[in-house]
């Protein structure tokens, strides 16, 4: 075959451009492979140690086999901490952000709007801009208007419920009726629970009332829709985030009719196996798609337990060694099981005490997915990429500060917590600590029963009072949103602009 000098001319341009084509295919496929898939489930209300690696599982009547297995092949942490609250957790996971920045520091309880502003930027946004598919399956809980759901805020797919899950119960008069005037209270549909659908730049569409029995069976509905979510992903080569907000084992403790009984401990153990088999069903997916090395999967709570009054009896989360329960500055409220596994980087079998609160999820994750963390705002997470893979045995964190709704409630340092006031589980009255704050070593007194202010340890001011010093320079520079504020707002103003 021969061709004229301008044919030679023509294929030559024809090579050159498929050359181009074919580099940059291999350059996006490559980027694309080395940005690992993510699955995120996060339980609601669940104890420090309801499962076996942290010393419940069969101990207390609920195996957890995988789970377990997944720590074996993994990273636990014995130091993670969260807020008191479901949506303030929920909030700072998201942004990388302590809630009372975001004003989302409370439970949305007579608050019509509430959640993230859209100014906000989210874990889902960012790893979307870095080419992730993004999908939630579960539990929302920041903010139930237009702009303010899931597929406002980063992710692609919704399928789960707005609010909390103890809203089921609202749909149950005959229950009601022992307890609550509300079973004579008619709810307009819009005040009711339902389970919602969405797709980014659509409304969510109601699907079916949340009921006692939706909320038997909704955990493995999720399961279900986050192994679809994954098996789309993998199919079309792009990396995916999947956040899987469980509903588990927030009250009322209702597990699927398959999982009910199975125990024999109750309905609370349960669910605990529940979530368990639902982890495993998702993990034996992974495996099935064959991107189990290039799949970072992380297993944690948004609080510690709830009080052992909600639940009609039955009896909730443990906490171990901790003492106190959610919307408290306890550490039963505060600490929560995390175990992350990511193939050949994670080193499996590590166990580590140092402390990582919730916001570190966010800038980490973000780094890890080669998404940018925003310059224009406070971040209060880490990035601990080196300490997951085990490059450095610090976490670089060495604490926090600990709000409960708009109060600073304690500080947190090394093994050590300073607290302003006192309030041990959710229905407690605060006792104020009017001239030393409580002193306590975690260490030696992990049910901070002890106040060691003094004589010996007056020297902890040092560094509690460095901590707040710091953290009040950052509030003038970049102020809190206020609770309630409106779609429009379009962030504080900063010091340096």
């Amino acid at each position: 075959m021969s061709f004229n000098v301008q044919e030679q001319e023509e294929y030559s341009k024809m090579r050159f451009i498929a050359s181009l084509l074919l580099f940059f295919g291999l350059v996006q496929q490559s980027h694309a492979q080395e940005q690992p898939n993510i699955l995120l489930v996060l339980t609601d209300n669940t104890g420090w140690a309801d499962w076996g690696v942290y010393g419940g599982g069969e101990l207390r009547g609920a195996p957890s086999p995988r789970i377990d297995d997944l720590a074996a092949d993994g990273m636990r942490l014995l130091n993670f901490n969260t807020e008191p609250q479901c949506t303030p957790s929920r909030a700072a996971l998201m942004t990388g952000r302590h809630a009372i920045r975001s004003g989302a520091h409370s439970v949305p309880i007579g608050t019509p709007l509430y959640g993230l502003v859209p100014w906000e930027i989210t874990l889902a946004e960012t790893l979307s801009a870095s080419g992730y598919a993004t999908g939630a399956f579960g539990k929302w809980h920041l903010g139930r208007t237009e702009g303010r759901f899931p597929t406002d805020q980063g992710f692609d797919e919704w399928y789960g419920i707005p609010n909390s899950t103890d809203e089921a119960i609202w749909l149950a008069p005959d229950l009601l009726s022992k307890h609550s005037v509300l079973a004579d209270v008619e709810l307009a549909d819009s005040d009711k629970p339902w389970i919602m659908e969405a797709s980014r730049g659509e409304l969510p569409v109601r699907l079916k009332p949340y009921d006692l029995d939706e909320r038997r069976t909704i955990d493995g509905e999720l399961t279900d829709k986050t192994i679809d979510f994954m098996s789309r992903s993998v199919e079309s080569g792009t990396p995916f985030f999947a956040f899987v907000p469980l509903t588990a084992t927030h009250y009322p403790t209702q597990p699927h009719p398959d999982f009910s009984g199975v125990s024999g401990h109750g309905e609370y153990a349960d669910m605990l196996m529940q979530t368990d088999a639902y982890l495993g069903k998702m993990l034996d997916a992974i495996d099935g798609l064959g991107v189990r090395d290039n799949t970072i999967v992380i297993f944690t709570a948004d609080n510690g337990a709830e009080h052992p009054d909600n639940g009609d009896g039955e009896y909730t989360g443990w906490t171990g060694p901790w003492a106190g329960t959610y919307f408290t500055a306890m550490e039963g409220g505060l600490r929560a099981p995390f175990i992350a596994r990511w193939p050949e980087k994670i080193p499996a079998g590590r166990v580590s005490n140092e402390i990582v609160h919730i916001v570190d999820i966010f800038t980490t994750l973000a780094a890890i997915g080669g998404a940018d963390i925003p310059d224009d705002r406070m971040i209060d997470g880490l990035e601990m990429t080196e300490f997951f893979t085990g490059e450095r045995a610090e976490s670089g964190r060495e604490g926090f500060v600990i709000y409960v709704g708009e109060d600073l409630r304690a500080l947190k340092w090394r093994d050590w917590k300073w607290h302003f006031a006192w309030q041990e589980t959710k229905y407690d009255p605060i006792e104020q600590f009017s001239t030393v704050p409580k002193v306590v070593n975690l260490v030696k007194d992990p049910r901070e029963t002890r106040q060691v202010a003094e004589p010996y340890n007056s020297w902890i001011q040092y560094p509690f009072v460095k901590m707040l010093a710091e953290f009040h320079a950052t509030v003038a520079q970049y102020p809190h949103i206020p609770l309630g504020a409106p779609d429009d707002y379009a962030g504080p103003e900063s010091a340096n602009q």
